[in-house]
């Protein structure tokens, strides 16, 4: 990458929100799954392992960083979704099968379109009760500067 790609990647990721980050990290992994199938198809041994682990490596993450205190059931059925991926993502790299990564592209686009969707109905309802407890202030009108002197 260049200098400036480096740099602009740095700053979106330094400023992005928590929420932001989740479905970056999403889309990295959609990215390094389709990669790794496309490796599979040429023939490209290497770059097949190196991709599926870039894949597992961000599952893994999630995984381990799932809040069990917020809805214990919830991490747990996502920790078990996890796992699932991962092991598909092993059986792909170890039979130089494509048909697992793409059952694990699916489902990482389907949870990726899910929190995106949750992410956006908890943005407006916090935009809505923010407007429901700002108590409504008649605008001032307008009155030229000479009339208000």
């Amino acid at each position: 990458m260049s200098e400036y790609t480096d740099q602009y990647l740095t700053t979106t990721v330094n400023s992005a929100s928590p929420e932001q980050l989740m479905l970056m990290l999403y889309d990295g992994a959609i990215r390094f799954i389709s990669l790794g199938m496309q490796a599979i198809e040429n023939g490209v041994l290497d770059k097949r392992a190196y991709y599926i682990n870039k894949a597992s490596a961000i599952l893994t993450e999630f995984s381990a960083t799932l809040d069990r205190s917020q809805d214990a059931q919830l991490a747990e059925n996502l920790d078990a979704l996890y796992s699932y991926m991962l092991r598909r993502m092993l059986q792909a790299n170890l039979k130089n099968d494509s048909a697992p990564l793409l059952e694990v592209r699916h489902l990482l686009s389907d949870l990726r379109a899910t929190w995106a969707q949750a992410i956006e109905l908890t943005k407006q309802e916090m935009r809505a009760a923010v407007e429901t407890s700002v108590p409504n202030k008649a605008m001032p009108t307008y009155r030229p500067l000479t009339m208000a002197m």
